[in-house]
């Protein structure tokens, strides 16, 4: 069973940080595109970060200079670090895998874990 679990996601005041992982499990992903996506009540499931199988990233506006996405092969797992949060930041991350091998832009994740709470206070 191919599975990616987050943790890290809780609340943290203005200005902030939280680190938020992805642990994969049933499959190595070493080959593998990863990102993170995140979800704000009421929103679509947006963009946030991606990594590729060379260690290439790609960041949407909001995340440039204030997230970096990271990923350990050995450990199988990804990561993303988010500094200076802002209350705008609240919303469910969720971490993705594109199961292809070594694929290129635009990715495709179809294997997603089930999502991490982020709350950030004024």
């Amino acid at each position: 069973q191919v599975q990616l679990v987050e943790s890290g996601g809780g609340l943290v005041q203005a200005g902030g940080s939280l680190r938020l992982s992805c642990a994969a499990s049933g499959r190595t992903f070493s080959d593998s595109a990863l990102g993170w996506f995140r979800q704000a009540p009421g929103q679509e499931r947006e963009f946030v970060a991606a990594i590729a199988w060379t260690g290439g990233r790609i960041y949407t506006e909001f995340a440039k200079g204030r997230f970096t996405i990271s990923r350990d092969n050995a450990e199988n797992t990804h990561y993303l670090d988010m500094d200076n949060l802002k209350p705008e930041d609240t919303a469910v991350y969720y971490c993705a895998a594109d199961s292809s091998w070594r694929s290129n832009y635009p990715f495709k994740f179809d294997v997603w874990g089930q999502g991490t709470q982020v709350t950030v206070s004024s």
